[in-house]
């Protein structure tokens, strides 16, 4: 019975866990705040660029608590203890394969945009439908849109 308990509370953590990882970048942006010197502008380039991801280590963490869950339901004794060693390290190994196979690198187009207060931006994204270097643009939530 404590071991059911002990089960289930461990795969909600590790599940709640891995709900948290996000593979895309997040940017807190807040042009909202600022003047239109600020968000307006004029596309100085557009390259395409790889984007590698790198992994974080959860998910060979918690393939690793999975792994020495399950193992540890087997067998007594000593031999326990060696089920639950075996289950925790294959199971780091298949979490972090796991965790590399959903993180693999993609292009992104990188535009340049030079502002109209003078500054230079830079936002990646993952297209750019219509935009041309020289074309005036508006940021916002940091992405580039025609104007």
């Amino acid at each position: 019975m404590k071991t059911t308990h002990t089960l289930s509370a461990l795969m909600i953590a590790a599940s709640a866990l891995l709900a948290g990882c996000s593979s895309q970048p997040v940017y807190d942006t807040n042009y909202s705040s600022m003047g239109n010197a600020a968000t307006y502008g004029v596309i100085d380039s557009i390259q395409v660029v790889r984007i590698d991801p790198a992994t974080s280590g959860v998910g060979a963490v918690a393939g690793g608590l999975i792994g020495a869950l399950a193992g540890n339901q087997i067998g007594s004794g000593s031999g326990r203890t060696a089920a639950t060693a075996a289950g925790a390290i294959g199971g780091a190994v298949v979490g972090n394969s796991v965790e590399r196979n959903r993180n693999q690198p993609y292009d992104a187009y990188q535009i340049s945009v030079r502002m109209d207060n003078g500054d230079y931006r830079t936002v990646n994204q993952d297209s750019v439908y219509d935009l041309r270097v020289g074309n005036r643009v508006r940021m916002v939530d940091g992405r580039v849109y025609r104007y």
